[in-house]
């Protein structure tokens, strides 16, 4: 039996073991920000998301959606649903393509974005507090 090799002297000086471990705390730091708005951090990335793409133009279709989250086709429905059925978010017939949905949040769904929004980046500050903007841009060219 061979001996697993490594080029790395241990998992402190790997980045995709440090991208994990960073990732784990960072989404502690989420699910602590959103427990209060009785949100999960998809929901509220999905809810978020569709008030920026409303703000630049039209009520964006699930696709759009889920394109711009970088999240998967079904399950960005399925939490959209869910949002619908809290009346956090609306699905419209889309009058150009009778298979697509375009999607409108609701007047409670704008207030819970102000506030969640506001925890969200309130942590976001406090986790990267010290992180220079060279790290963001590292991030960026990451970012599919």
């Amino acid at each position: 039996m061979t001996a697993p090799e490594s080029r790395l002297p241990g998992p402190e000086r790997s980045p995709g073991f440090l991208l994990w471990r960073v990732t784990l705390a960072w989404q502690r730091a989420m699910r602590a920000a959103l427990a209060p708005h009785d949100l999960t951090h998809v929901q509220f990335v999905l809810l978020t998301t569709t008030w920026w793409l409303t703000r630049s133009g039209e009520p964006p279709t699930q696709r759009q959606l889920a394109e711009q989250a970088g999240t998967d086709t079904m399950m960005t429905s399925q939490v959209v649903r869910k949002l619908a059925e809290r009346g956090l978010m609306e699905r419209a017939d889309d009058p150009a393509d009778a298979r697509a949905k375009r999607l409108r949040i609701t007047a409670p769904g704008l207030e819970l974005v102000a506030k969640a929004l506001k925890d969200v980046e309130a942590a976001d500050a406090s986790f990267f507090d010290g992180v220079d903007s060279d790290f963001t841009d590292s991030l960026a060219k990451l970012s599919p």
